[in-house]
């Protein structure tokens, strides 16, 4: 098929909808950005850098508007009120520093991460609608009047609607399985949000009076309902191209990472699927869109997708066929915690190529935190819709685990600075961060895991959902309890750890990616970072290919990957190919030297990973219901 060039024009005649007008301005964003490709020198738009001080000129937490907010200590972060200043100020500074309106988009994220940012942003969102509900019987609502929240809400939720337009939908198809169900999570979060909000503040659309026209029966319902359809359809046509990286020819069973390496079937592939499979089920509204045209109805081939419903049965069996799979996969190391996955021994692939063993029998001891992290919203899921407490118990196990790999226990001892597993000193640490090389993947892992952490300990429901023969699980006093005081036995480790993270600030309020240099002199001479006694670097165990690179070999690589064909007939030691995760910018650094400005410095990524851990601190101990 020949390559055909479009450009729009703009037909006054029926281009008004916000829609056009929204997809005009988008194209010409995303081809600023695309100029420096094009004519081979650097383009005439500002770098993110220079576009700072613009941005924070917009900053919607003025001085004004909350009447002397300030800044937060970090010994303040003890008040209930202070924890949720401080996750306002964090998401100010992610949305104003980082993120570009007319592109619709975090500039410096990749694909996959800016699906996580949406996220991040969209789950904020809904702590902070639940919180305002509240307000009638908290001190922590600022001063600001009911307009004046609801402006607030608005403005970051419509960036989260020009994100939709903005999001490499296109690209993304063609990725790895794992970032198609980061777009999944990603939109149901959405739709979550503007049905709770809904519910807290504004009329449903059940309640509309039938007799009234559109317009005016819809008139005291949130305009954002109208956005439902599209996040639904995105979040169903990403759920349907990932689904097809279910493979139950090796393994028996299970997800695989990466239709274009060599099967390997991943934790964190697994995990999204468990958590997406059933979020579709618990929180997708059907879909009627029939777009792209490329996927065959079997019934009717000329009409594309056919219509999916809300709470199909599918998704849910789906999920629980997953998740006993990989409890079953032997995907755990002796502490408890995921590894990262599984080769096949043997396995050569091709037309005339070997399965192999055929089963999962090459284990990859690498230990990321989000592999930790990403279950954990599945378990609940699980529970809320099967009602056993199984999940549950699961969920709680994992996480004294990970608890206990930060070094928890050993903190304020001699032995405080050993590596754990997962940290050191009671800090959540990723194996990259106090060598300063973490990746775009690397910065966002700890976000990832508060993340799912907190929708994990959000209370159970006292009162379910019913609708036809869908139904969902009610907590009884005694299992509500029990949960609620697990979670709140976290909340030591929770304000440890938001604390660590807070340190990590810089003067413009941007969160670093080592928590761990908290305790320790927080802008020591170079040399002087792992030079303390005791100071124990990361294990090796594992490929940590998330930060390193997909390496190029027989394990990784397909026998046809043009990649590897040519290291094969070369001798040159290296074992890693450049990869679209890694990034080797270097941070240039001022008179006081900062860890975390070294590597990548502070990214959307970091900022996502401060923001995450404050509003666990907040949504699972700080916040009353």
């Amino acid at each position: 098929m020949g390559t055909q060039s479009w450009s729009p024009k703009l037909r006054l005649g029926s281009c008004f909808s916000l829609l056009c007008i929204t997809t005009l301005l988008l194209f010409y964003g995303h081809a600023a950005s695309s100029v420096e490709q094009l004519v081979g020198h650097a383009s005439p738009y500002p770098p993110r850098s220079s576009l700072r001080s613009q941005f924070s000129e917009q900053s919607i937490l003025t001085e004004e508007s909350t009447q002397g907010l300030g800044a937060v200590s970090v010994d303040d972060l003890s008040e209930p009120s202070d924890t949720f200043t401080a996750l306002l100020q964090a998401l100010d500074v992610m949305q104003s520093h980082f993120y570009t309106i007319w592109q619709g988009q975090w500039p410096d994220a990749i694909d996959w991460t800016a699906a996580v940012m949406g996220t991040q942003v969209s789950a904020t969102l809904a702590a902070m609608t639940e919180t305002w509900q509240s307000c009638a019987k908290s001190h922590y609502c600022l001063t600001m009047q009911d307009q004046e929240r609801e402006n607030i809400i608005n403005r970051y939720f419509t960036q989260i609607t020009s994100f939709y337009f903005g999001e490499n939908a296109f690209s993304l198809r063609t990725q790895a399985y794992d970032d198609m169900l980061w777009v999944v999570l990603g939109w149901l979060e959405g739709i979550q949000f503007i049905n709770l909000h809904s519910d807290l503040h504004h009329a449903s659309p059940d309640d509309a009076d039938p007799n009234l026209k559109t317009s005016q029966s819809n008139s005291s319902v949130w305009y954002a309902h109208q956005f439902i359809p599209q996040f639904a359809h995105r979040a169903r046509l990403f759920y349907v191209l990932a689904s097809r990286g279910w493979d139950s020819s090796l393994c028996g069973g299970g997800m695989v990472w990466n239709p274009h390496l060599a099967p390997y079937k991943n934790a964190i592939t697994n995990q999204l699927y468990i958590s997406a499979s059933i979020n579709m089920y618990l929180y997708f509204p059907g879909d009627t869109n029939p777009s792209p045209f490329s996927f065959k109805n079997p019934v009717r081939p000329e009409t594309g997708l056919p219509p999916a419903k809300a709470h199909d049965p599918q998704h849910l069996e789906n999920a629980v066929e997953a998740y006993q799979w990989l409890k079953t996969s032997g995907m755990t190391n002796w502490k408890g915690l995921y590894i990262d996955g599984f080769h096949i021994q043997g396995w050569r692939g091709g037309k005339n190529g070997s399965t192999g063993t055929g089963k999962c029998d090459l284990r990859d001891e690498q230990v990321y935190t989000y592999n930790q992290g990403v279950v954990l919203s599945g378990l609940r899921g699980l529970w809320e819709a099967t009602g056993s407490k199984t999940y549950l118990e699961d969920g709680h196990r994992l996480i004294d685990n990970v608890i206990a790999a930060t070094g928890w226990h050993t903190r304020g001892t001699p032995w405080r600075w050993q590596w754990s597993g997962l940290g050191r000193n009671g800090v959540m640490e990723e194996a990259c961060d106090s060598t300063g090389t973490c990746s775009q993947d690397g910065h966002t892992f700890k976000g990832i895991f508060f993340h799912h952490f907190t929708l994990f300990c959000n209370p159970l429901p006292r009162t379910g959902r019913l609708k036809g023969d869908f139904k969902t699980s009610i907590a009884d006093n005694d299992l509500f309890n029990w949960h609620h005081l697990n979670c709140k036995k976290y909340g030591r480790w929770l304000r440890h750890n938001a604390r660590a993270a807070y340190m990590t600030r810089d003067e413009e309020g941007e969160f670093g990616t080592w928590w761990g240099i908290q305790g320790r002199n927080r802008h020591p001479a170079e040399n002087d970072i792992t030079q303390e006694s005791g100071f124990e670097l990361p294990s090796d165990e594992g490929t940590d290919y998330r930060n390193e690179g997909v390496p190029v070999d027989e394990i990784w690589r397909r026998p046809e990957d043009q990649i590897w064909q040519l290291r094969k007939h070369e001798d040159d030691g290296i074992t890693t190919a450049p990869d679209k995760h890694t990034d080797d910018k270097d941070i240039s650094r001022g008179t006081s030297w900062d860890p975390n400005d070294r590597g990548r410095g502070r990214t959307v990524e970091t900022q996502s990973g401060g923001l995450a851990i404050l509003r666990a601190l907040w949504r699972v101990v700080d916040m009353k219901r």
